[in-house]
């Protein structure tokens, strides 16, 4: 089955750059399969690079895409705040810069400063935990295609009253950007902090749904995702994905 994802971002943006914000690949590598015609829009193929996706239309990489983007690396990061998972603004720093043979847990050499290892999922400057650099295309899938059943578990604390009837707001009820969320499974594991458990990952997806029952995020770990547990990586430290973690991660989506 081929690769498909929905765009819902309010503005419309060019399709390599959101593919390279989603990690489903790089800016560059999206340029390629463009360039081959291996990317559809609502079943027209694209043959621009600069052309633009909107809210509500579907992307498609063909089954070739896909085994293009096969072939690759996976990198799992303890990001600390202040770094950003993908692409920077100006006067921003890159996660990607964390990965220096000093920052290595384990054996092995250090990606190449070009090496093109996009993000596979959002994980915001203001948060820090688990988060994969990846060049594989299948892993991408696993954890972010339209079909994963990879859930995403995180420890928030919040400032405000924790209250019975704002973590059932929490758990089902709540929409963003005109959106019913998918119910969620919140528990409160001591007074201010409480335990998330997502199957989708909406742009700030639990800061802005605890503004819409009046808690403020002051700390966002993500500990797992899928099978992979962060487990007790050093913050800013990263290491490679064993075999039979990939195994794991793509055998569950």
């Amino acid at each position: 089955m081929a690769f498909t994802r929905t765009y819902d971002g309010e503005e419309p943006v060019r399709v390599n750059k959101w593919l390279g914000q989603t990690g489903v690949c790089s800016r560059r590598e999206a340029e390629g399969l463009i360039a081959e015609g291996l990317v559809s829009i609502d079943g027209e193929i694209v043959t621009d690079a600069g052309r633009k996706i909107s809210a509500g239309q579907t992307l498609t990489l063909s089954a070739r895409a896909e085994a293009t983007l096969a072939a690759g690396v996976t990198i799992v990061l303890h990001k600390p705040v202040g770094y950003v998972s993908g692409q920077p603004e100006p006067g921003k720093i890159p996660a990607a810069r964390l990965l220096t043979a000093a920052n290595r847990i384990g054996a092995g050499d250090a990606p190449s400063r070009d090496a093109s290892l996009p993000p596979i999922g959002r994980l915001d400057e203001d948060s820090r935990g688990l988060l994969l650099l990846s060049s594989d295309g299948v892993v991408a899938k696993a954890v972010i295609g339209p079909q994963s059943e990879l859930d995403k578990e995180y420890l928030v604390v919040v400032e405000g009253h924790v209250t019975e009837a704002r973590l059932s707001r929490l758990r089902h009820g709540l929409e963003l950007d005109g959106r019913q969320l998918k119910p969620a499974r919140v528990t409160q594991v001591e007074p201010q902090r409480l335990r998330f458990v997502l199957k989708e990952g909406r742009n700030r997806q639990i800061r802005r749904m605890c503004d819409l029952v009046g808690l403020q995020v002051v700390d966002l770990l993500r500990i797992r995702i899928g099978p992979l547990a962060l487990g007790d990586l050093p913050e800013g430290r990263w290491r490679a994905l064993t075999p039979a973690e990939r195994s794991s991660l793509v055998g569950v989506s």
